[in-house]
């Protein structure tokens, strides 16, 4: 058959080679690997076969190509192929058989050798319930058995333990007595291992005992007796003493302490912890781990970094101190040094608390150390050195740098708490947290002794406020005069005031113990050029300007009094703020009422009353501007104290008591003032009024009974000279007051009742004239005009319906 012969051709040739004789190609052999291929595909294959059914000559040559196409040899090709894929599958079906039949019998095998699992596991179960029933029985009898059993093996090898160590003990008393010598302890000492150390220690701890206990001639006698003993003979006394065993004992001891410190410090350098830790914890079985600790501490590279910078002078910007001593700057931040020293404390703790929770087994004692010598060492020498520094400069530089530095180190300490060291992540332990508020309070405690910080607020109020007020006192003490009269003389206590402010700050100037910055500062806040200008009073140059008040200055001395209680209530709060804010209340009452408030309005009062008695030019009411500023002062005044002194003061009633009291005199004494100025001034403004009336002719109402006079003068004339000069000065003060009182109830009061003085003077001016047809016009126009006048001013209730 065709078939049959290619597939035999094919299978006896490569798939390559041709046969020269033959006139088709042979397909190409191919077999199951030929599927089983990666890289197999379809359409190569199928081209494959085509390529091999077209003959050879077919393939090349021009004549050849003119030849008719001729299926048969695809046939013949895709036939063989064909039938091969056929006997492929049929092998392939073979070898799946085989491999599911052997796979049935693997499943067989397994299933019977898990039965065969299963079987023995049950019996080893039985077997195991069976034999923990026998020593745990439901049963009382069984179980307390197999306690006792438990019981009697543990002391049995406790008492193994302790008669090796006895031994142990006895064979090294023996050989340190009789030869003087630790040959023993020396071996397990060497051979290293924790565990080994600590045996050491506690044998070491044990012989020393025994010592003390049967060779008393090695311990010292204390009054006749030998210690621990009383009176007897000595039990070595029966033989000859060969070596002093305490010597041997303790310098065993200190051998074995220094070994264990240099392994301690070899851990430490290699970080292992677990080595630290077990050091650490032989060491404390010698003197409570203070050897350790002190160690650990003292060779710490952050104290022997910082004990090379402590020697540092404090620099900081010049302009920063310069702010931090101006009274109206916003302080600057902490020195930057003793800032970088807080920071850098904190990581060290936070690092160095991990170290200490792993390296020691009593990790709480030696954290407390190493806290204390960080506070007393490196932070507060920086923190004195600051405040030195501070000092220097100026009081309120100190202030200001304490009020800093305290709260930047309070900062750390809540960043450290909340860290929790060695709790970390939780919160610190309740001894840690004490350990660092203990230390916070010890680094603050000469800063707040006593009054020593509110004397130091009160110091530097005084100079602020004596150096802003500087020129006024000046201005005001000259203006005033020896006393004359019974009014002078009671307003001398003013005067003896205002030139005791004055000396009390010259003498300060004067000080050795003022700083040059501070009082470069003090100086400009006076508007002086240097101090020399304010020794000799009588050069110093003063204007008007110098001796009116200024709210301006009066808010910078309530900000300067605001900055002082909210430093005070950050850094001495307590049970003695209320004592501190009356302290600060009784500066404010003594510079901004008495010595501003007072000596002007005292100046504005002399003034007002002296012009009561001008007769010959109009009054100078000069000083009425000053009771604008001076109402303005005394509702800040008033406002400050009531907002934010007395709510302070009451925690202790009666401090609170005589603040109010004080408040309530000063404010009332002020207010009184106040009103004899405005009354003063009532009666300057109607006398001179009344000067003004005086000078009313007689003829100006009673004209002669001339027809055509009348026609031609009065009819042509609004009103007459009198009256129009009246007009003019009565308009010119209620533009003065207008500026100088706020609009508002005492505006209104002061209008009201100079318009009631004025309006009886009317009365009784009228009344002094005889009038006629004609000079009734005249009385109408006075009338209508003044009326016109006083519609202008803001009125009370009395002259709504007028």
């Amino acid at each position: 058959m065709p078939g049959t012969t290619s597939t035999s051709s094919s299978n006896s040739q490569p798939p390559t080679a041709y046969s020269g004789r033959s006139v088709f190609g042979q397909a190409p052999t191919f077999d199951l690997e030929t599927f089983s291929n990666r890289d197999f595909v379809v359409k190569d294959f199928v081209e494959s076969l085509s390529d091999s059914a077209v003959p050879p000559n077919r393939k090349s040559g021009p004549a050849n190509q003119a030849n008719a196409f001729d299926p048969k040899p695809f046939i013949r090709t895709f036939e063989n192929a064909l039938n091969r894929m056929v006997e492929i599958s049929g092998d392939l079906e073979h070898r799946e058989n085989e491999l599911s039949a052997a796979v049935r019998r693997a499943e067989a095998q397994h299933g019977r050798a898990m039965q065969s699992a299963k079987t023995e596991l049950d019996e080893a179960m039985a077997k195991f319930e069976r034999l923990d029933a026998s020593f745990s029985g439901n049963d009382h009898n069984s179980v307390n058995r197999t306690v006792k059993i438990g019981q009697r093996l543990e002391e049995l090898d406790r008492q193994r333990i302790r008669a090796q160590d006895t031994r142990f003990l006895i064979q090294c008393w023996l050989e340190v007595s009789e030869r003087g010598e630790l040959f023993m302890l020396e071996d397990i000492r060497r051979q290293g291992g924790g565990e080994g150390k600590v045996r050491c220690a506690n044998i070491a701890r044990q012989l020393m005992k025994i010592s003390q206990r049967l060779d008393q001639q090695s311990w010292p006698q204390v009054n006749g007796h030998v210690n621990g003993v009383n009176g007897g003979p000595s039990l070595t006394k029966k033989k000859q003493r060969r070596h002093n065993t305490r010597e041997l004992i303790e310098k065993f001891s200190e051998t074995l302490e220094k070994d264990l410190l240099k392994s301690f410090d070899e851990f430490y350098r290699r970080e292992n912890f677990d080595g630290m830790h077990e050091c650490a914890k032989v060491l404390y079985d010698f003197n409570s781990g203070a050897s350790v600790i002190g160690a650990f501490v003292n060779q710490h590279q952050f104290f022997i970094d910082r004990s090379q910078l402590i020697t540092e002078e404090v620099g900081g910007d010049p302009e920063s101190w310069e702010r931090l001593a101006d009274p109206d700057a916003q302080p600057p931040a902490v020195e930057p040094s003793l800032q970088a020293l807080i920071e850098e404390v904190k990581i060290v703790v936070q690092e160095e608390s991990t170290i200490i929770k792993r390296a020691f087994p009593y990790a709480e004692q030696v954290m407390t150390k190493f806290l204390q010598r960080v506070f007393q060492q490196s932070i507060q020498q920086r923190l004195e050195m600051v405040l030195e520094k501070a000092n220097t400069v100026s009081s309120l530089a100190f202030l200001r740098s304490l009020q800093a530095v305290r709260s930047a180190i309070s900062t750390m300490i809540d960043d450290l708490k909340t860290h929790g060291l060695l709790d970390s992540p939780e919160p610190a332990s309740p001894q840690i947290t004490m350990v660092l508020d203990q230390q916070f309070d010890d680094l603050f405690v000469p800063y707040f002794a006593g009054s020593t910080y509110i004397e130091r607020e009160k110091r530097n109020l005084e100079e602020l406020y004596s150096s802003l007020l500087f020129k006024f006192t000046i201005f005001h003490s000259r203006r005033r005069k020896a006393p004359t009269t019974l009014m002078k003389s009671l307003a001398k206590s003013g005067s003896e005031m205002l030139a005791s402010a004055r000396d009390a700050y010259v003498e300060r100037l004067d000080s050795s113990d003022l700083a040059p910055a501070q009082k470069k500062m003090l100086l400009r806040i006076a508007g002086l050029k240097d101090a020399e200008n304010a020794n000799a009073q009588t050069e110093i140059e003063v204007g008007t300007e110098d001796g009116v008040l200024s709210t301006t200055n009066a808010k910078r001395m309530l900000k300067w009094l605001a900055e002082a209680v909210g430093r005070g209530l950050e850094l001495n709060g307590g049970n003695e703020t209320a004592r501190d804010v009356s302290a600060l209340h009784y500066i404010l009452i003594t510079n901004m009422a008495e010595i501003y408030l007072e000596t002007a309005l005292d100046a504005a009062n002399d003034l007002a009353a002296s012009q009561e008695t001008a007769t010959k030019s109009e009054p100078d009411l000069s000083y009425v501007p000053t009771l604008k500023p001076a109402i303005t002062i005394m509702h800040l005044l008033s406002t400050f104290i009531h907002t934010v002194l007395l709510p302070l003061a009451a925690s202790n009633i009666s401090v609170r008591k005589d603040t109010t009291r004080s408040t309530t005199q000063t404010l009332e004494n002020l207010e009184n003032k106040v009103n004899t100025i405005l009354q003063h001034t009532i009666d300057v403004i109607l006398n001179w009024t009344s000067r003004l009336l005086a000078n009313q002719k007689k003829t100006d109402f009673r004209p002669r009974d001339d027809p055509a006079a009348i026609q031609t003068t009065y009819t042509e004339l609004l009103q007459t000279q009198t009256c129009q000069t009246v007009y003019t000065f009565l308009s010119r003060l209620h533009a003065l007051f207008l500026t100088s009182l706020a609009p508002g109830p005492n505006l209104t009061s002061f209008l009201t009742e100079l318009a009631l003085g004025f309006r009886s003077l009317l009365f009784a001016h009228f009344q002094k004239f005889q009038v006629n047809a004609a000079g009734g016009i005249m009385v109408t126009k006075d009338l209508t005009k003044y009326i016109e006048v006083m519609r202008t001013w803001e009125l009370g209730e009395e002259f709504e319906h007028g």
